[in-house]
């Protein structure tokens, strides 16, 4: 009874085998075989272009794919690969635009050679195509720059920074202790000095009233801060306030030392101060001066010299030390035996420092001694950073030992000499992110003794790799001003829209912008017939304009950059 049904069951299927058989035509195992006199279900065809070319600052769409189908069904599209998918969007219509717009000097691509690669995929719902897309991004110079003197005659001025307001003036601050107002568009600078310190800051060797920066709520605050040398060479970081209702005067009075370093020597102060984009404040200090670091403050982390400090001013984390108005903010990589308020270390003199306002990196320019000048990078998840100093002067072994780990070297360094990419103390700068589009994500920076100023494409700028100066664009020629001539560059700074100004030692304040009627973008701060023709020039100082060019070159050559 068994074996009948097992010999039924097996007939059954050797039945079906054979009817399946006859119905795929064959025995063909394809699961799209049709069954005969049914159409057939081709793909679609990509009828549009393989490639397209489109201008920097691209918006919206800039490119439709197009495809047929033989059978006549809808065709819809998507993005299915490519090494930049994630940089475009693409609608089931097929409109494709970049998620944000491509920028020529800084161009985000996986090559980073502005060929953008994505794969389109078209359906009609049961078969697929794909067409592989090469986007290519080219320049658009815009207008052409020219370098504007805004004023000159100033006393030894030292850096500049934006009023955060939408009237396009700046603060610049003199060395001796005055911080000034003024209008680039007519050369204005406004009578009644902003600050005025004169007197209360040390004017020996390198010392001064050295930075300047306002608080990110300084529209309603009215809070800023300053880093100045006291007469005994202590660094104070003080707080001040305005008058409650004037922005344009301080309120004298208000001042509150929040930070105190004692320092020993005259040079290597730093001096830089700055909010970054975490809202913390961050402070540059020297190594304490003289030659070879002879206190071993670079590599010591129980100490405030010799490092990029970062605090947070808002708070007081120290209510019992009246020399620590501050609070240690969450993130500082450092803890007890070591001072919290480092950032970073293995520094020599970082002078002059700025953050670029699109990546919030820092860029650190740090004064050499004998052989090197050199730029730092400080990525926001770079805390911690030790940048060599006095082991390494640039990628140089000073003090050794050679190849001891953990070192930072500098993105960028050029020697000491006498030639077109030389100098002899490196004053650090800003990252362009004005209305100039040709210049537009270069890092600007200059020399304080050579007359020789650089740039470098953030684009090419990697963590770990140091840029030669063979590879720096000299931008002497292109930063030559109009009026004027620049001999002591001692500090770069911007207004609110992105314009940098450049500050010369022997009084001189100059503005990189675009020449009017030219094309592309311009100052929202229109110039107006009378400061195109010559900048105001503000009362003689009490040198004559050559003598203050001596001085500084014999105060800042012989000390900025100091050998001894």
């Amino acid at each position: 009874m068994k074996q009948a049904r097992l010999a039924a069951r097996f007939a059954a299927i050797v039945l079906m085998a054979a009817f399946l058989a006859a119905c795929g035509g064959g025995g063909s195992s394809d699961n799209n075989t049709q069954i005969p006199g049914a159409p057939v279900d081709h793909p679609p065809t990509f009828t549009s272009a393989a490639s397209a070319t489109v201008p920097e600052g691209t918006i919206g769409v800039f490119y439709t794919a197009t495809a047929t189908d033989p059978d006549g069904k809808p065709v819809t599209f998507t993005l299915s690969g490519g090494a930049d998918m994630s940089r475009f969007i693409i609608t089931s219509a097929g409109a494709l635009q970049f998620l944000s717009p491509p920028d020529f000097e800084a161009p985000n691509d996986a090559n980073a050679d502005n060929v953008y690669l994505v794969t389109i995929t078209a359906s009609d719902g049961a078969q697929t195509a794909t067409l592989p897309l090469t986007v290519t991004v080219t320049d658009v110079t815009g207008a052409a720059l020219r370098v504007r003197r805004v004023v000159a005659g100033l006393n030894f001025p030292i850096f500049l920074a934006p009023v955060p307001d939408s009237t396009g003036r700046v603060f610049v601050v003199q060395r001796e202790g005055l911080i000034r107002i003024v209008t680039p568009s007519n050369g204005t600078i406004a009578s009644t000095p902003f600050l005025d310190l004169t007197g209360q800051v040390s004017l020996d060797g390198e010392r001064g009233l050295l930075g300047f920066a306002t608080a990110p709520d300084f529209p309603t605050s009215g809070r800023f801060y300053v880093f100045l040398t006291m007469p005994d060479g202590t660094i104070e970081v003080r707080r001040y306030q305005t008058l409650a209702n004037n922005r344009d005067q301080a309120d004298a009075a208000s001042g509150d030392a929040i930070l105190r370093i004692a320092h020993p020597r005259n040079n290597h102060n730093g001096g830089w101060i700055g909010f970054g984009p975490d809202g913390m404040l961050y402070i540059g200090v020297g190594d304490g001066g003289g030659a070879d670091d002879p206190d071993n403050n670079g590599q010591n982390r129980a100490t405030l010299l010799g490092k990029m400090l970062r605090i947070d001013p808002a708070s007081d984390g120290f209510p019992n030390d009246p020399d620590r108005d501050y609070a240690i903010p969450a993130g500082n990589p450092f803890t007890s035996p070591n001072a919290p308020e480092v950032w970073a270390y293995g520094l020599r003199n970082p002078f002059r420092n700025s953050f670029d306002p699109l990546t919030g990196n820092l860029y650190i320019g740090d004064v050499g001694q004998g052989a090197v000048e050199e730029i730092d990078l400080m990525r926001p998840g770079d805390a911690g950073a030790n940048f060599g100093w006095p082991i390494m002067e640039g990628t140089q072994v000073h003090r050794g030992p050679a190849n001891t780990p953990g070192l930072t070297p500098p993105i960028a360094e050029y020697s000491h000499g006498t030639g077109p990419r030389d100098g002899s103390s490196v004053t650090g700068g800003v990252v362009y992110r004005g209305p100039l589009e040709s210049l537009r994500g270069e890092y600007l920076f200059a020399d304080f003794v050579e007359p020789n100023r650089w740039s470098i494409n953030t684009g090419v700028i990697l963590q770990g790799t140091t840029i030669p100066a063979t590879r720096f664009q000299l931008r002497n020629a292109d930063f030559t001003p109009t009026v004027g001539t620049i001999d002591n560059l001692v500090a770069f700074g911007t207004d609110v829209t992105g314009n940098v100004y450049m500050v010369d030692f022997d009084g001189e304040i100059f503005v990189i912008e675009p020449v009017p009627g030219s094309g592309g973008a311009f100052s929202t701060n229109a110039l107006s017939a009378a400061s195109v023709a010559g900048p105001q020039a503000v009362a003689p100082p009490a040198v004559s304009k050559e003598e203050a060019m001596r001085q500084g070159r014999q105060l800042l050559r012989d000390a900025l950059m100091r050998r001894r």
